[in-house]
């Protein structure tokens, strides 16, 4: 996913994480301290790739670098500036609306479907 934050000097940047983990610690609009968008960006960060070291057994080196130009862009502005969250992409689905293209890899079907002769394709499924 990307996100892209306003920093105090009016630069745009966009940034990258292998997880959509960013929107628990982020929020589109929201202005926060340099000091506070380190710490919360910083943390994103390390849990993103944590989740990839516990999906494909190592760290994830993007995560790292995002991590660093992170570190490097707040240590340029004073820490009380503000820096605002301007977008992230993907957006989250709607608890109440699930998205095809948004499959949760966290969250397991908890019974396997009921076995059949002939399975039907699944419309969500991608080829």
């Amino acid at each position: 996913m990307s996100f892209a934050v306003r920093w105090p000097d009016g630069t745009v940047r966009d940034y990258y994480s292998p997880s959509l983990v960013i929107h628990d610690h982020l929020t589109v609009g929201e202005r926060l301290s340099v000091t506070e968008f380190h710490r919360r960006a910083t943390d994103a960060l390390t849990e993103a790739g944590e989740r990839v070291r516990a999906r494909y057994g190592f760290l994830c080196s993007s995560a790292a670098d995002t991590a660093a130009q992170v570190d490097s862009a707040s240590r340029a502005h004073p820490g009380a500036a503000l820096v605002e969250v301007v977008s992230m992409h993907p957006p989250l689905p709607s608890a109440s609306q699930p998205s095809a293209s948004q499959p949760s890899a966290s969250q397991p079907s908890a019974s396997p479907p009921p076995a059949q002769a002939s399975p039907a394709p699944d419309p969500q499924e991608n080829p």
